[in-house]
């Protein structure tokens, strides 16, 4: 009887969810990408992915002084989103690096889950970008080596697809589809992303606007003004959707409930800024990929779309002054 009758103060919002049931969606909406990523890369991606969770929740237990490492289970969301943004065969240090950081700077200085201002896991690869950008840039992608866990994945590298139109035109659209081409961890694979996104639309943990509105956004822009290099126009919309990490940040970072907008048309304007953002630095920038700080300056103006898209209320008068 205690448990059917509730006394509280408004508002009265019940629902069966957690915050850790959440978050498990989540571990396994990635769980194709990162079987992916270790059936392409071996045993190196799988230390590179376990680090980073181990140390995102290792700095998150020992800043909040919690026995329970896994605690609600954002910190190893973090950690794998992170692992997900580096190459596969990238010094230990790194990740763990970036994973503490994420975790400190990026969400507890703001006070933790639900106060931070911008996605934790892009703060940690931003910082890494910056300072070790020789780590993340260049000729330095493995080429995968499937059916090979115990492979030396370091002795054959190369550029991304994203380099330039020579290592474009190298790689096929298929190729970009299932995953056999050298790049972060969660960007190889466009099928393994794909069914971790519809995952999370189906248990209702992210909505279709900011996908939506990246996703077209990055196509109708690769579409209109990439030069069609890639056959044609449409085709070369298609490989800017399908390279890189448009559709890792359009349905695992930007989604974020925590750093993005909650009204409906905050969050389609959220989605359509990130995918202008990432293409204007692809074709006018200097780094050949721009979701990272697309993201992150559209967490910025969270708060502004959220203010200026909220819903009238029902019989609201306009003031006059």
């Amino acid at each position: 009887m205690n448990n059917k009758l509730i006394i509280s103060s408004s508002p009265h919002l019940r629902t069966i969810q957690s915050v850790q049931s959440v978050m498990i969606d989540v571990l396994i909406a990635l769980g194709p990408v990162a079987a992916v990523a270790i059936f392409l890369f071996g045993y190196r991606a799988l230390i590179t992915m376990s680090v980073a969770v181990f140390a995102a929740m290792l700095a998150e237990a020992l800043w909040l002084r919690r026995l329970n490492l896994f605690g609600d289970g954002s910190a190893a969301v973090t950690g794998l989103l992170l692992a997900m943004t580096l190459p596969p065969d990238i010094s230990w240090w790194i990740p763990a690096v970036g994973a503490v950081v994420a975790i400190i700077i990026g969400k507890q200085v703001f006070g933790g889950i639900g106060n931070n201002i911008f996605n934790p896991a892009l703060v940690g690869r931003a910082v890494l970008l910056t300072s070790w950008g020789s780590h993340l840039v260049g000729p330095i992608w493995p080429v995968p080596k499937p059916f090979h866990f115990m492979a030396d994945i370091s002795a054959v590298t190369a550029a991304t697809p994203l380099a330039g139109e020579a290592e474009a035109l190298d790689t096929a659209l298929s190729q970009l589809l299932i995953g056999d081409v050298g790049g972060c961890l969660g960007e190889t694979s466009a099928l393994a992303l794909l069914l971790g996104g519809f995952w999370l639309l189906y248990k209702g943990h992210i909505d279709w606007r900011i996908p939506g509105g990246f996703i077209a956004t990055v196509w109708l822009m690769g579409t209109l003004f990439g030069g069609g290099f890639y056959s044609n126009s449409v085709t070369t919309g298609l490989f800017h959707l399908l390279a890189g990490g448009v559709l890792l940040g359009a349905l695992f970072m930007a989604t974020d409930m925590v750093t993005s907008p909650v009204t409906p048309w905050g969050k389609l304007i959220f989605g359509i800024g990130c995918g202008l953002i990432t293409m204007l630095i692809r074709l006018f920038g200097s780094y050949p990929e721009g979701v990272t700080f697309a993201i992150l300056t559209m967490n910025a103006l969270t708060p502004l779309l959220d203010k200026f898209t909220i819903p009238r209320k029902f019989g609201e008068v306009k003031q006059v002054a």
